[in-house]
């Protein structure tokens, strides 16, 4: 296991920054997420990791050694593609042996090694077959192998579940949870996939325009989200955005007034301002309640077995709106209370407060 620090690292294509100041410390055994939309810095940060791009400022140390200026082949550093990579003359076996064979290893002993780790991965069976002759999902079980048998310092994955169907995606995803907790190696898993993210990391990055927007658990990114965007881009379906003018304690959404709880005038003051309310889809209740109030379009309704998601309006806004099980029979209008509202500047899209 090792930590892998990251300080200040920037990369310029050009007139592109691509990644900008990015400075991150992960902990050594750590499973990292990197989560962000397409061309947001974050394969770009596993190849400046991997040595297959050169950093523009900044530096990158693993184990307590700088190695952004060493070749690649001596950061211990391995990475698994979205694409596998696999050659396809090669069997199973030579595929997984390669690194080693590379680095000198004798013959018996890459066999032990790419036996032990073919049975750790479940393909002990296929080590004689050629890749061609594999389900998507082997495949990537036999790239995982290639690289974790040079027990690398840090383990780097770039979107290695894309190219899977969707109930295939779980189970590989599951698997390499599973493997990442019982080797205990440090690694970068980068997504656009926040399923997967959330499932997946101890932590949580989430980039957005070369930058890095927040970091934290899970649960913290999800329910205090530090901007509009990071709100915004977590969630199914995700939080809604509303705009809102804030005066003498009460906000005014679309002609709704909401009084806030004491703790959140308290940290706006006293000054009228402009805002912009965040709100989940499942933050809104059917029970009476005072808040922010939504009205229900029933034609809408998305069954989706353990929940319906609908469509709402908050006065002319469109919001949605998520109930728990197969609501057949909609309520016409539904409640977020008044803790449940995240508030952000309009400005900035900074978070402001917390709900309290």
């Amino acid at each position: 296991m090792a930590q892998a620090v990251f300080e200040g690292v920037s990369k310029r294509f050009g007139d592109v920054l691509a990644l900008r100041d990015f400075s991150l410390s992960v902990d050594a055994g750590e499973l990292l997420t990197v989560l962000g939309p397409s061309g947001c810095g974050k394969s770009t940060l596993l190849r400046l990791t991997a040595g297959l791009e050169a950093l523009t400022s900044g530096a990158i140390v693993v184990d307590g050694r700088r190695i952004d200026a060493l070749p690649a082949r001596q950061r211990n550093v391995a990475m698994v593609f979205q694409n596998y990579a696999l050659y396809p003359h090669m069997t199973v076996r030579a595929n997984i042996e390669f690194p080693l064979r590379m680095r000198g290893v004798r013959r018996a002993e890459r066999a032990r090694q790419a036996e032990d780790m073919a049975a750790l991965l479940e393909i002990g069976g296929f080590l004689d077959r050629r890749p061609a002759e594999l389900s998507g999902g082997q495949r990537q079980r036999v790239a995982l192998a290639r690289a974790l048998v040079r027990r690398p310092a840090l383990f780097l994955l770039d979107e290695p579940l894309s190219n899977l169907d969707a109930r295939l995606r779980a189970s590989v995803r599951d698997y390499i949870r599973e493997i990442q907790r019982r080797l205990g190696v440090t690694m970068l898993y980068v997504t656009h996939d926040q399923a997967e993210a959330m499932a997946l990391g101890d932590r949580i990055v989430v980039m957005h325009d070369g930058r890095m927007q927040q970091v934290g658990s899970p649960v913290a990114v999800y329910e205090q989200p530090e901007n509009t965007f990071v709100a915004g881009f977590i969630g199914t379906p995700p939080m809604n955005l509303l705009p809102a003018d804030y005066a003498d304690g009460r906000l005014c959404v679309a002609g709704q007034y909401v009084t806030l709880p004491a703790g959140v005038r308290t940290c706006l003051g006293s000054a009228a301002c402009r805002l912009t309310i965040g709100v989940r889809p499942e933050a809104f209740v059917t029970a009476p309640a005072d808040g922010l109030a939504a009205t229900i379009d029933a034609a809408s309704r998305e069954l989706l077995g353990s929940e319906t998601v609908v469509r709402a309006t908050v006065g002319s806004l469109p919001v949605k709106v998520r109930l728990f099980g197969m609501a057949r029979d909609l309520p016409a209008t539904v409640v977020a209370p008044p803790d449940a509202l995240h508030l952000f500047a309009a400005d900035s899209g900074g978070r402001i407060a917390p709900n309290l």
